[in-house]
């Protein structure tokens, strides 16, 4: 393995930490924000944090963990043919991206005064990114297949 396949996996994985933090934080940020509709100063603060987890973090975070981990894959070798581990991580992942676009979605609606959710689906949607992470570490580090 070389230097620059190290640097990047190490830039990866510091990347793929920090868009997980933003995947587990916003969804409770978005508990809080629905469990208060009416309180307008509460309103205003949730707004403001939800936009700055999601343009300061979550977008760039998510953005260099998906460039690195392509970067990574004929580095690794795993081109050709690609693994089914990894056949099945980038499945995962690919689940990763779609919850951050609902919750982008989310953000909006809270934006707008639009979103009609509960606190309680937040709660439930909050563990998603957990699920998916689980089954993603799992593939990595065990490679079951």
């Amino acid at each position: 393995m070389t230097d620059s396949y190290l640097w990047i996996k190490v830039l990866h994985v510091l990347a793929v930490i920090s868009w997980m933090a933003g995947l587990f934080y916003l969804p409770r940020l978005y508990v809080y924000h629905a469990e208060n509709p009416d309180k307008q100063e509460i309103d205003s603060v949730f707004k403001v944090m939800e936009r700055r987890l999601l343009k300061a973090i979550m977008r760039p975070a998510a953005v260099v963990a998906l460039a690195t981990g392509v970067i990574l894959i004929p580095l690794g070798g795993w081109d050709s043919p690609m693994p089914s581990w990894l056949a099945w991580k980038l499945m995962l992942v690919l689940a990763m991206s779609f919850f951050h676009g609902m919750l982008e979605i989310h953000a909006v609606r809270f934006r707008e005064g639009r979103e009609t959710r509960s606190g309680r689906y937040f709660r439930v949607v909050n563990e998603v990114p957990t699920v998916l992470l689980i089954g993603i570490v799992i593939l990595v580090v065990v490679k079951p297949f």
